[in-house]
């Protein structure tokens, strides 16, 4: 399999080097050269598998011509050591719960994938005396893509991790989580706006001298490695609908930052799932639901809000949105609505979800749910995707709701530790030097 730039001004490459990369040379991002659609018959029986069973055969779809076959099976099957339950919260509105993994994020499904697919890449590039240089992994986290990166490749040996987020905008719980690991993790706390942080990110990769001292990829969702691995969650979304008995008017609601999670689900959907549209539920940083309504995308300086994960002004993976339908916006229409939700929105939709049906919603679920009361037909059933446990976002949620709010073990563990983070601003010039002169 081969995968091309989105910007297509640079020729094709293999997985291998899209993962090692990162971002294509002229600034575009990964696409795969063609994508498998499954036969009906595997729809059909797909509720008699297990989640790992399934995930299994969407990755040999997307990564089977490349990794042998016995390695992906390990690495799938060591990325999805939990369940993600499908949860009924109102009638014909249910709850995909994607925050059973080890950091309690949607995103450790892939992060630990890439990780694992990143480390077997280095291991190739070593033996044949290609490169064997560390690979030094930079990602622009909001909130939860930090900690799910970080505990993914702690540990992993010729592998470096830069997480860099914004300086008091994201919550405690999910600071711990990735500035108290040590070991090959390094934090660093941005002064400015998680753009600027992303910002950072790629500059570095488009950065010549940079390139030629260090070996640079990325671990966020512009890194196929990592959004790929979403579409899984769709498909086990699916197999539980089907033993409910509900196969048709399938709708998924996506809290949406950076908008790699709702393209997983589009690539999912080109796949031959049966989903008949898509929802993208925004909070204020609402670009998307802009260039719904009107046909123009104009990215703005992100905003800060309750639902921090998705204060995302210019999101990266609108440009593979564009590029699956083909740059068509009356397409794209037909197949995505958007939806906004306000901070006063959100605090109104935890509170009245707890009280009446005994379900605490985290501040990026809320958005969604939201959405879908407003926006869901008759006869469809809807899908949000809620993608982090509540208690990351503990003293907000208590607030709203006036009660207390349990903290798993898991997370009181990260709470223990110290932090250590090294404080920058958001100048590219001081950022290139300091990784130059780590």
């Amino acid at each position: 399999m081969h995968y091309y730039s989105t910007n297509k001004q640079t020729p094709p490459i293999d997985l291998q080097e899209a993962v090692v990369k990162g971002l294509a040379g002229d600034n575009g991002l990964y696409m795969p050269e063609r994508i498998s659609v499954f036969p009906d018959s595997f729809f059909e029986e797909i509720q008699k598998m297990t989640f790992q069973e399934i995930s299994f055969e969407v990755a040999k779809a997307f990564f089977g011509e490349d990794v042998e076959t016995d390695l992906l099976k390990e690495i799938v099957y060591d990325a999805l050591n939990f369940e993600t339950p499908l949860v009924p919260v109102l009638d014909s509105i249910y709850s995909l719960e994607l925050f059973h993994g080890p950091t309690l994020a949607f995103k450790d499904v892939g992060a630990r994938f890439m990780a694992r697919l990143l480390q077997y890449f280095i291991k190739k590039e070593n033996k044949s005396g290609k490169d064997s240089r560390n690979v030094n992994v930079l990602v622009a986290t909001s909130g939860d893509t930090g900690s799910a990166v970080a505990n993914g490749f702690l540990g992993i040996d010729g592998i470096h991790v830069y997480v860099l987020y914004p300086k008091g905008k994201v919550s405690a719980i999910q600071e711990c989580q990735f500035t108290t690991l040590g070991q090959n993790i390094t934090a660093l706390e941005i002064n400015g706006t998680f753009d600027d942080c992303q910002a950072l990110v790629k500059a570095a990769f488009l950065d010549k001298e940079l390139n030629e001292k260090l070996l640079l990829t990325s671990a966020n969702s512009i890194n196929v490695a990592r959004f790929l691995p979403q579409a899984f969650y769709y498909f086990n979304a699916y197999a539980q609908l089907r033993r409910k008995g509900i196969k048709n008017e399938i709708v998924f609601c996506v809290p949406s930052g950076n908008f790699g999670n709702l393209t997983a689900g589009l690539m999912a959907c080109q796949m031959g799932l049966p989903i008949k549209r898509f929802i993208a539920a925004n909070n204020k940083n609402d670009v998307f639901l802009q260039y719904l309504l009107t046909g123009f995308y104009n990215a703005k300086p992100s905003v800060q809000t309750l639902a921090n994960a998705m204060d995302v002004g210019n999101p990266s993976n609108f440009v593979r949105i564009l590029d699956l339908f083909g740059h068509n916006h009356d397409t794209i229409t037909q197949f995505i609505s958007g939806f906004s939700c306000s901070d006063e929105s959100i605090c109104e939709t935890v509170k009245a979800c707890y009280q009446s049906t005994g379900y605490l919603l985290d501040p990026h679920g809320a958005c969604a749910y939201s959405a879908l009361l407003e926006k869901l037909q008759a006869n469809e059933t809807g899908v949000f995707l809620e993608t982090a446990h509540p208690s990351k976002f503990k003293e907000t949620i208590e607030t709203i709701i006036s009660d207390t709010v349990e903290i798993p073990q898991k997370l009181q563990e990260f709470m223990k530790g110290k932090k250590q983070s090294t404080e920058l601003g958001k100048d590219f010039s001081a950022f290139k030097r300091y990784l130059i002169t780590r």
